[in-house]
């Protein structure tokens, strides 16, 4: 698959991040895409815990500077940017001082949950979509990874539904075994209906753990990936259930192959 605009949008993205399956994931299948001739777009949270320095990450003046409101409360929104060595792929950084300043990914230094990750994972969904905007850039396909991106489906599909941007957009998620520990907030459902999104699928998180924000985010999703050999029962369940769009595992050694083979196939030409 050649000359399709590709968004990924990931929690982690090595070496930004720590090298885990996610991380080299993503670096690798956007290196490959981007090698074959499409035109590729990344976006990731600006934690705390990445050097800015190390890493030449400057701040884009003309994308900064909007308000985006969480919670009936504006929240501005900073866009950093880096390149990947030694591929000429940019890499934009959603930022906030409220939300990614700390020095910690999604749990404090005792290993509790913060109570606010569900505005972050707000913040992060809106400021991402937002840009795109922005920049004037309309994708064919998002592809998105970790679970801080996977309220983006919820929000193409509802919210920016009707915008131009966005539409015929084709979604992929790569979902991988890498819950996180305890819940989001409660109170979820009522900011996400702020937004004036009224879903009867929000049910699903009035018990916002893991399991439920994966749920939400495949049956907005178009079509998905195996990060891991297998799934929890509860999600092969609920896969079979609404008889979503699934490509078996491939491990990473092969992930050239599961990419071109999934986009063009899957995504592209099953997908109405």
């Amino acid at each position: 698959m050649t000359d399709k605009r590709i968004l990924y949008v990931s929690s982690d993205l090595f070496p930004f991040s720590s090298e885990n399956p996610i991380s080299l994931s993503v670096l690798k299948a956007t290196k490959f895409m981007q090698s074959v001739g499409n035109d590729v777009r990344i976006f990731m949270p600006r934690f705390g815990v990445i050097n800015e320095r190390r890493h030449q990450l400057h701040e884009v003046i003309r994308l900064s500077g909007m308000n985006l409101v969480i919670n009936d409360i504006d929240q501005p929104l900073l866009i950093k940017v880096a390149s990947i060595p030694d591929v000429r792929l940019q890499v934009y950084f959603i930022d906030n001082e409220e939300y990614f300043k700390r020095k910690a990914i999604d749990e404090d230094e005792n290993g509790i949950f913060f109570l606010d990750n569900d505005e972050r994972a707000l913040f992060f969904t809106k400021g991402v979509l937002e840009t795109v905007k922005k920049l004037n850039w309309k994708p064919d396909i998002i592809h998105i990874y970790g679970w801080m991106s996977f309220l983006i489906p919820l929000y193409i599909k509802n919210f920016y539904k009707n915008d131009p941007v966005y539409k015929n957009v084709k979604i992929v998620v790569s979902i991988y075994n890498k819950p996180f520990k305890g819940f989001l907030n409660k109170n979820i459902v009522q900011k996400i209906k702020f937004d004036g999104i009224k879903s009867i699928k929000l049910k699903l998180l009035e018990n916002p753990n893991y399991f439920n924000l994966i749920k939400l985010c495949m049956y907005f999703s178009d079509a998905i990936i195996k990060g891991d050999l297998f799934f929890p029962e509860e999600i092969e369940d609920y896969i079979k259930v609404n008889k979503l769009l699934v490509l078996k595992y491939y491990p990473i050694e092969e992930i050239e192959t599961v990419y071109q083979q999934f986009y063009k196939e899957s995504v592209l030409e099953q997908i109405n």
